[in-house]
């Protein structure tokens, strides 16, 4: 996935920018993205279902309750830079909030995405799964 990634930055001439100065939001942005993507493609290899039933079954997983469990069930694993980036995300001060998120679960959520974010930026996809897994593994098993 590195690769692709490279390719990416290649085909569109996307030049290298010092990934500490984006905002914990734009990072978070990106890495609601990316995370989704992953789950998306976990259910979709499971096998043939309908889109409701492939949606309803990922939004359990992206919803921000499930995000913010996750990020506490892989805390003890990041490194001092990557919980930098946590909380850089968990700290950012937001104009809005998930309707149905309590401000603990979107302070997380915000937190992981922007780990995501980070992660995938700086083309640390593998670390970035490793990441998930963990999570997924301790709050409860894969989708």
């Amino acid at each position: 996935m590195e690769e692709s990634i490279k390719y990416l930055k290649e085909q569109f001439d996307l030049q290298p920018v010092d990934i500490r100065t984006y905002p914990p939001v734009v990072l978070a942005y990106i890495g609601d993205a990316v995370y989704e993507l992953v789950i998306r493609t976990i259910l979709v290899d499971q096998g043939n279902r309908q889109a409701n039933t492939l949606h309803k079954k990922a939004s359990t997983y992206v919803k921000a309750s499930a995000q913010a469990a996750m990020a506490e069930a892989f805390l003890p694993e990041l490194t001092e830079e990557e919980l930098s980036y946590f909380k850089r995300g968990r700290n950012a001060k937001t104009v809005s909030m998930a309707k149905h998120a309590t401000m603990h679960d979107y302070r997380h959520a915000t937190g992981f995405e922007a780990l995501m974010g980070y992660l995938y930026l700086t083309d640390q996809m593998k670390r970035m799964i490793d990441l998930i897994k963990i999570g997924m593994e301790r709050t409860g098993g894969t989708p």
